[in-house]
């Protein structure tokens, strides 16, 4: 048996066969928070002590675990993700993303629940109160002022996805949410689309009031009115899309194409029209924003913007973590922002208007 690698702790604590982050830092007279920082190649440790880290790892024959890490200096990350959105689809890519990202970075992710309600504040309170290093928000919770400010208040780092706008010295990930509407509108209108209706998002959050104002800006940009009648107000949720593809079916003169804010609310729309005996896209065209599985696992499968939401996602686990590694450095910089690309994505939806009377059921 080789005994040089078995030891007993100055604390009294019983013998082990397997060498310790404590072991490493004993041998190369460091501190266990320098041997973490090294095995994590982080910056901020100079070359030479770097080299007789690496060298007593080599010795002892160490392999790193996360529950030996965790224990000797909190290297482990442990972020707080609080979610509430009624779109299941939107959600499960978006928890998908993070949870991914979380196992590959070794960081502890804590999934918390949070209505929106007069509750909001307490779940936050909670959460930070757990001992979470930093906090995610995704959509809508991204855009609640209770919970920002909580956040805040008690300096805990944080990133919000798929917003309009963010607090000074808070990340942020989106998408340029005006731009792609835009570019739907406007793809709507060359097909040959004189009134797209418009079914908008949640009024609370940013990103609903960038997508109505791509929506306007299209038109105006292609010398069309902007009626107010073809906007009719969405909660992103199916049911709310329910209501507002009946109101712009119910007019006089009902639009052509329907552009939802999201898919759940295009799948709505779908529905509807399928409901009374029209075709899509033969007598009415539709199409959605996010790209979430829901797009194509209905008929016809969603024209979308796609929102590369997992993406977006582990971009978000992965600018906390470094927020939280800059901050431990010492080298604090403002809060990162990132925008990933969107893309249409044609499927079969959509298509020109039909010229001829619309077909009805009986």
């Amino acid at each position: 048996m080789s005994g040089e690698h078995r030891r007993t702790r100055g604390n009294g604590s019983r013998q082990t066969g397997a060498p310790t982050i404590a072991d490493v830092a004993q041998l190369a007279g460091v501190s266990t928070m320098t041997v973490s920082r090294v095995i994590n190649g982080e910056n901020n440790v100079r070359e030479a002590t770097r080299a007789v880290v690496r060298e007593a790892i080599a010795r002892l024959d160490y392999a790193p675990n996360r529950a030996a890490r965790s224990l000797a200096g909190a290297s482990q990350i442990r972020l707080g993700l609080l979610y509430s959105n009624p779109s299941e689809a939107y959600l499960s890519a978006f928890l998908l993303g993070s949870l991914d990202e979380a196992g590959r970075g070794d960081i502890q992710l804590v999934v918390q629940k949070c209505d929106l309600d007069e509750h909001e504040r307490e779940v936050a309170e909670r959460l930070v109160a757990s001992g979470v290093d930093g906090i995610i928000l995704p959509p809508p919770l991204c855009d609640s002022p209770l919970v920002l400010d909580v956040l805040l208040a008690a300096q805990v780092p944080t990133v919000v996805v798929a917003t309009g706008s963010s607090p000074a010295g808070v990340g942020r990930v989106s998408i340029d949410d005006r731009a792609a509407a835009r570019a739907m509108t406007a793809h709507l209108l060359a097909l040959g689309h004189d009134r797209v209706g418009f079914i908008t998002g949640n009024p609370n959050l940013t990103a609903s009031g960038e997508r109505l104002a791509g929506y306007r800006e299209a038109l105006v940009e292609a010398a069309r009115p902007v009626d107010e009648a073809l906007i009719a107000r969405g909660l992103f949720s199916y049911r709310s899309g329910l209501d507002a593809t009946e109101e712009l079916l119910d007019l006089d003169r009902p639009p052509s194409a329907i552009f939802a804010s999201n898919d759940d609310m295009a799948a709505a729309s779908v529905a509807v029209a399928h409901r009374r005996g029209l075709d899509v896209p033969g007598d009415l065209t539709v199409v959605g924003f996010d790209d979430s599985t829901l797009a194509t696992t209905i008929w016809p499968e969603l024209t979308t913007i796609h929102q590369p939401i997992a993406d977006m996602s582990r971009a978000a686990v992965r600018m906390l973590a470094q927020m939280l590694r800059s901050r431990r450095d010492g080298t604090i910089k403002d809060a990162p922002d990132l925008v990933l690309d969107h893309t249409l994505v044609r499927r079969q939806s959509d298509a020109a208007p039909r010229r001829r009377p619309p077909s009805r059921s009986r």
